[in-house]
């Protein structure tokens, strides 16, 4: 009697399909990354430009977010139903850069934070704020990420705005970044990797204060300058 083997034909059939899923969604993320990358490179002007340009080089990169959009949504219709968390690793991390990328630029052009309702209208996907989702979708915890690396990026932001002669800049940075940490502080962060990441937004808040600090010693800020005038006209008056 011969043995039976449909069933470890079965099962080569189902790794084979699983294998080739895989190599699919490593294919789409490999291109999502590469745009994430080149949205970086274009954000990485605003370091190095006039604070009149840093709106227009930030609303490029948000007309640009519809690319992100079409990756995720490449991503959304390979992922079988309800296998979400089967396949998230694959691209999480890019997820999480595209978040940051989002609301930097936002920032950029706005000076608030990206709200989840505008994520949502970006990318397309919806987040996942009660953990009940099984089917595709963005993590608070990315988006959480994506809020982590803002605050790295101003603070280094708050630096360069000195170099490039703008001294208001750190100042609004820095209200912002603190507002943002004051809001991290009300999160039971139960993530360990992102626990340790929220510890760091200390050490960007002591960046961005040591910079405030040095402008206004020297009086170099707009709000400065007018405290000097009007201390100065008042004893003038007198």
């Amino acid at each position: 009697m011969s043995m039976d083997l449909s069933f470890f034909e079965s099962v080569d059939s189902a790794m084979e399909a699983e294998t080739g899923r895989k190599e699919e969604i490593l294919r789409i993320v490999r291109e999502y990354d590469k745009t994430c990358r080149n949205l970086i490179a274009v954000l990485n002007r605003v370091h190095s430009v006039h604070s009149e340009e840093v709106p227009i080089i930030a609303q490029s990169v948000i007309d640009r977010i519809r690319e992100v959009k079409q990756h995720l949504e490449n991503l959304s219709q390979i992922v079988p139903y309800q296998q979400y968390y089967r396949y998230n690793d694959l691209w999480t991390r890019t997820v999480q850069s595209s978040l940051f990328i989002a609301s930097f630029a936002f920032y950029l052009s706005t000076e608030r934070l990206i709200t989840t309702n505008e994520i949502e209208s970006l990318f397309g996907v919806k987040i996942n704020l009660q953990n009940d989702l099984q089917d595709f979708h963005i993590s608070i915890e990315e988006c959480l990420h994506g809020y982590v690396t803002l605050t790295s990026e101003l603070s280094r932001l708050a630096i360069n705005s000195v170099t490039a002669g703008d001294y208001d800049r750190p100042l609004k940075i820095s209200k912002f970044v603190k507002e943002l940490y004051s809001g991290f502080q009300l999160l039971n962060l139960r993530n360990d990797l992102l626990r340790k990441r929220f510890d760091g937004i200390k050490y960007n808040i002591k960046k961005i204060e040591e910079v405030v600090y040095d402008i206004s010693l020297r009086k170099l800020s707009s709000s400065s300058k007018s405290d000097t005038v009007n201390f100065t006209g008042g004893e003038g008056d007198v």
